[in-house]
């Protein structure tokens, strides 16, 4: 009998710790790398020569899961390239397709993947895409975005910067607008809001001198910042001009951040990494550079409670 009991407890320390991982608000990060992945398309150099032996070392384009375990209802960030196993990543944590898909901006790692919702793949039935009004037109008005619109594969929720919409009784978010290569659109960042914590979330921008926010105290009214890290430091494009990619340098960003506090400093993951930056290999010596000053190096399957 004292074995059973015994099993019979250890059964249910099981299952509450199950329970307590799959309950509340939770984001999770399903890629890491700018918008062409790594490696990138016909890069031989040293950066991408070796994945191309060896595909574990590959990382998917940026995007987001965000989950409400509790309602069993998730939501997709970016729908990038590689979204059928982002797709396929967030269905196996929530049991349940995503809800809709929040998109920052028309660059080809955020939205491209939206034609796998069309009838030659997927041939989704009216999946909500949330969208600021220059995005939103860019859709509505271009081939082959607007046949997804006709057949009713998606369909267009706008949205508006510096408001907050409610994904679910206990998940909001905020989109800002961001400064960034708006050739088609305009650019987002957002803040998700859970019951206990909030979650800010620029993977481009074009410099931070160039917001009209201050990063730095914006970085205070939140627990969690995942930033652009695009570039670890200039020198890594030789042959093409830095200036029409003016992502802020990772050397630059800590610089900018290193008189925050420790705590502060802690929210901070960078994130977006190009195929030439040392950190989407996990290189020591550009690694060592972030953590010692307190910050962090995003890597897929983190977790972000809310």
């Amino acid at each position: 009998m004292r074995n059973w009991i015994l099993i019979g407890f250890f059964v249910f320390s099981i299952l509450d710790q199950l329970y307590c991982q799959l309950s509340g608000v939770e984001i999770e990060i399903l890629g890491i790398a700018q918008d062409a992945g790594y490696p990138q398309i016909d890069c031989q150099k040293s950066c991408c020569a070796s994945v191309w032996e060896d595909s574990t070392g590959s990382k998917s384009p940026v995007a987001l899961g965000v989950y409400d375990h509790d309602r069993q209802k998730s939501w997709l960030v970016e729908a990038t390239p590689e979204i059928k196993w982002q797709w396929n990543r967030i269905v196996r944590s929530s049991s349940a397709i995503p809800s809709g898909i929040l998109i920052t901006h028309a660059h080809i790692g955020h939205y491209s993947g939206l034609l796998q919702l069309g009838r030659e793949a997927m041939n989704a039935r009216n999946m909500p895409i949330y969208i600021l009004p220059r995005m939103a037109g860019f859709l509505t008005n271009n081939g082959p975005w607007k046949l997804l619109l006709d057949l009713g594969n998606i369909t267009l929720n706008y949205i508006h910067p510096d408001s907050t919409y409610q994904l679910s009784e206990q998940l909001s978010y905020m989109p800002l607008l961001v400064p960034h290569r708006d050739e088609f659109s305009e650019t987002a960042a957002f803040i998700f809001i859970g019951p206990t914590k909030r979650l800010l979330f620029v993977p481009d921008i074009d410099k931070w001198s160039k917001w009209d926010r201050n990063i730095i105290q914006l970085i205070q009214t939140v627990d969690y910042a995942l930033i652009d890290g695009t570039f670890f430091e200039n020198g890594e494009l030789p042959n093409r001009d830095i200036s029409e990619i003016p992502h802020p340098f990772i050397i630059e960003s800590l610089s900018l951040f290193e008189n925050l506090s420790v705590d502060q400093r802690d929210k901070i993951y960078f994130i977006h990494f190009n195929h030439t930056n040392p950190l989407v290999r996990e290189e020591p010596v550009a690694l060592q550079k972030v953590l010692k000053r307190g910050m962090h190096v995003s890597q897929e399957g983190m977790k972000f409670k809310l």
